[in-house]
């Protein structure tokens, strides 16, 4: 009997300290510690999504903090997101970070070239205010593009091309389309092309 209530005790303290979430943090002060002071994100295409880069934040005191404010200097109007730990948004209030711990913030983007006036897009991640400020710039470069890729027919199936024949002698299609005979590039802007483009003849 003594054996049975000391184990059911001991199970007791185990699970009520394993539920606890209540660990007592400090407010920020401004001395956090970042992987990288600029994130450059790769060149992107006018509505074209940039891949994802990620900016590592450490608490590299001894005591649990908690950050009263993370988000984006332009706020909602700008093009970059932001993932902070899993949560999606531009702005987060009283983010936590464990002594000696730190969090992961994913950064993407999406620009309208139309939208902005000065092809080198920037913008920064900003964590506290006043005297705990401090920032991670981000920057980008935005460039207007030529789109071609495949078509669709009126039952929505995406136009293709044969590059050839199977081990068992059928075509062998891919997403593509061809070019026109008077299609002519030009250095005004960049071209990209989505699938695969089969060049008939071409002219300079």
């Amino acid at each position: 009997m003594r054996y049975y209530l000391t184990f059911l005790c001991a199970l007791t303290f185990m699970v009520f300290f394993s539920c606890r979430k209540d660990f007592s943090t400090e407010l920020s002060s401004g001395n956090l510690s970042f992987s990288k002071d600029t994130v450059y994100l790769d060149t992107v295409f006018t509505n074209i999504g940039s891949s994802t880069y990620k900016l590592k934040v450490y608490n590299k005191s001894n005591k649990n903090i908690s950050v009263p404010f993370i988000g984006l200097g332009r706020g909602e109007n700008s093009f970059y997101r932001l993932n902070v730990d899993g949560v999606p948004g531009k702005k987060f209030e009283n983010v936590e970070i464990l002594a000696k711990d730190s969090l992961y913030i994913f950064i993407e983007t999406t620009v309208d070239y139309s939208q902005v006036s000065n092809p080198i897009y920037t913008d920064e991640i900003v964590f506290d205010n006043g005297k705990n400020l401090q920032e991670v710039k981000l920057v980008t470069l935005v460039k207007e593009a030529h789109f071609l890729f495949p078509s669709k027919d009126s039952n929505g199936f995406i136009e293709t091309i044969s590059i050839g024949k199977t081990t068992d002698g059928e075509d062998l299609k891919v997403n593509g389309f061809y070019l026109e005979d008077n299609t002519t590039f030009t250095n005004e802007k960049p071209y990209v092309i989505t699938g695969i483009a089969r060049f008939l003849r071409l002219r300079h």
